[in-house]
């Protein structure tokens, strides 16, 4: 691997900047759509906590509505930090229990796995959101980051599902950056990320390797565009670099809105998808 000071170098960011440009980005897209509000789900974690940092930054503390959904067996804590955010940035929140949705579900299919669980629970919390934003008239604001969505580490239809993310252009390692300089409680942003979809899950247990490892290769891979035998020659682990270029590529589906067969001039997200198409 590359010294933790080439892995800072390559994926330091100027926070200033980015939270200028991320804010603006929340501002525009909102108000575009004729909308002033967003709602969010707020997990406790830090990838949702500087999604609604960034859309006060952007709306102002009355436009932003964050929603803690835990399920029975969720911890304790993340919903005390999710409070605890909310509280610091002075948006409005509620909980809802899914609970009650998702165990009549689970007790139809007993030998269901943790995979297909976690999968169930995070599409019921945006079956909860979309509704949410309905009542409120508001739009869902996304949470996920970059390293998330070029790993497939999202729940398709679930935690992926949103109106607009400001995140997705961030790696995991930046989040925590910018985390920090807009001073997010440091409970939140130092514990390890979880999507507290079971008892003692972490999501770099369950990864097998950390984010910073998986930033470090992920930026040379996708932004500098080199191949993966030249990250070998630079010392480069050649099992985890084939590994992460799998995992890549395996979960291309998961960043694409459905495939629509062409058959006329004008098909919608492959010749109907630009904001010159409708006047704007």
């Amino acid at each position: 691997m590359n010294s933790n000071e080439s892995k800072k170098n390559l994926l330091a960011i100027n926070c200033p900047e980015v939270l200028q440009v991320l804010s603006t980005f929340i501002r525009t897209e909102v108000h575009k759509t004729g909308f002033e509000k967003v709602v969010l789900g707020l997990s406790g974690g830090i990838d949702s906590s500087l999604s609604a940092a960034l859309a006060v930054e952007a709306l102002g503390a009355g436009n932003v509505m964050g929603v803690m959904m835990p399920y029975h067996s969720s911890n304790p804590d993340s919903l005390e930090d999710a409070k605890v955010l909310a509280g610091k940035l002075g948006i409005g929140c509620r909980t809802v229990e899914i609970t009650p949705m998702v165990d009549p579900y689970f007790e139809t299919c007993p030998e269901i796995s943790n995979m297909r669980r976690g999968n169930v629970m995070a599409r019921q919390r945006m079956i909860v959101l979309y509704d949410v934003s309905a009542e409120t008239d508001a739009l869902v604001l996304g949470t996920s980051n970059k390293t998330e969505y070029l790993l497939g580490y999202s729940t398709l239809w679930g935690d992926s599902a949103c109106a607009l993310n400001p995140l997705g252009d961030l790696y995991k390692t930046q989040v925590w950056e910018l985390a920090r300089y807009l001073e997010l409680p440091e409970r939140i942003v130092s514990k390890k990320p979880s999507a507290d979809l079971w008892a003692g899950q972490t999501d770099e247990e369950e990864l097998g390797f950390t984010y910073e490892q998986a930033d470090e290769a992920l930026e040379q891979l996708i932004d500098c565009r080199i191949k993966p035998e030249q990250l070998s020659a630079r010392g480069f682990d050649g099992d985890f670099i084939n590994r992460i270029m799998r995992m890549v590529r395996q979960t291309q589906y998961k960043r694409h809105l459905p495939l629509i067969a062409k058959l006329s001039n004008r098909t919608i997200n492959r010749d109907f998808r630009f904001p010159r198409d409708w006047g704007i």
